[in-house]
């Protein structure tokens, strides 16, 4: 069990990794006016934020 606990504590840390990743890259598109790649990242936060509380809820 424990070492499920620690499997799941580095998924979180690289799921929130991931999450900043991808916002810093929707900034950046956003910026350059590319709307579909912004929409692109904003669905891929969406998802990577739902599997980061699926993992966080798995934990507890």
């Amino acid at each position: 069990m424990v070492n499920r606990k620690k499997r799941l504590k580095k998924g979180i840390k690289s799921m929130s990794r991931q999450i900043k990743l991808h916002e810093k890259k929707c900034q950046e598109v956003k910026e350059e006016g590319n709307f579909e790649l912004e929409e692109y990242y904003g669905h891929e936060i969406e998802n990577l934020r739902k599997v980061k509380k699926q993992k966080e809820k798995l934990l507890d």
